[in-house]
């Protein structure tokens, strides 16, 4: 299903994109330049928002070692 939103998306981005950079072409270059345009650009951001969840992740990590360590040497450890 994504990837047919993105399709559609991408038909209107080809629209909108040939006419920001003033390209004349036909419509089924225009389809395919969006088309293209937001599988690529859909499948990056993808990529960096999989690449900063894990560094999210590892932050969350540390932040709640850091938070046990506290725990433990200001209330067990005495």
């Amino acid at each position: 299903m994504s990837i047919v939103f993105l399709i559609i998306i991408g038909i209107a981005a080809g629209f909108l994109a040939t006419r920001i950079m003033g390209i004349e072409s036909d419509i089924i270059t225009t389809m395919a330049i969006g088309i293209a345009g937001a599988l690529i650009g859909g499948l990056v951001l993808r990529a960096l928002l999989a690449m900063l969840g894990m560094v999210a992740g590892l932050v969350g990590a540390v932040f709640g070692a850091l938070a046990l360590i506290w725990l433990w040497q200001t209330y067990i450890k005495r």
